[in-house]
This record gives structure tokens, sequence and C-alpha cells, in this order.
């Protein structure tokens, strides 16, 4: 079955070595919590806030071994009024045998106050 996979993370500031350290530490976290290989990733999507422009945070999958052909794609979020600062979020697509509902989202920082529903 394929399943999303949500993720998110804040960075203190617009650094390049600081998203591409928050977002390689999300993906981690989130494959490793939900017993994913990269063999078994169809894609991943990663969103930016608007003051994020230092790098492309996709750049942080070429760090992980064995995502060299992990296809991804990063783009910016809808510019909501008040939305969370300096946020990186990520949408994982992956072949799982996890229910739904047995599906762990990760966030990360001040993130988690995204969805404290789903924030462990």
């Amino acid at each position: 079955m394929l399943r999303g996979f949500r993720g998110a993370t804040t960075v203190t500031k617009n650094d390049a070595d600081l998203m591409l350290s928050a977002t390689k530490e999300l993906l981690w976290d989130m494959t490793d919590k939900n017993k994913i290989a990269p063999q078994q990733i169809a894609s991943v999507l990663i969103s930016v806030t608007n003051d994020l422009n230092a790098t492309f945070p996709a750049k942080a999958l070429r760090m992980l071994d064995g995502w060299k052909y992990v296809p991804v794609m990063c783009t910016n979020e809808i510019p909501v009024p008040d939305a969370l600062p300096n946020c990186i979020r990520v949408m994982l697509l992956a072949e799982t045998d996890l229910a739904q509902e047995e599906v762990q989202h990760i966030y990360h920082h001040e993130a988690k106050r995204l969805r404290p529903d789903l924030a462990k």
C-alpha cells in the first residue's frame, strides 16, 4: 500500500547548513520510526516558508545513503499571515504494510505546534 508520511521542522534562521541539517534529521527520523528503506519511497515533496531561501532542502536527501534515485521536489508554502516561520515541511510517499493509523508523522522543534494531535 502506498502511504503518505508527514513531517515538519523549523530552523532558527535562513542558513543553508541549518536547513540541510534539519531536513536530514527529519528525513532520517521519518524513515527510521516508520521502518522505510529508500527503495520503498515513491517520491518526496519538500516545502519551505517564504523566509527560507538559502538552499534547496532537497539537497539533504543526497547526503543519505541509498537515496540517490529517490525523486524529490521543493516548493514554497502558501504565505498565510501569521503562519509558523522558518518551517520546512515534508510529504514522503512510500510503500508500507502499516495501517494509516499506525503511520508515525514526525514533527521537530517549533513545528510540533502544527499538529499537536500527531506530534509525539
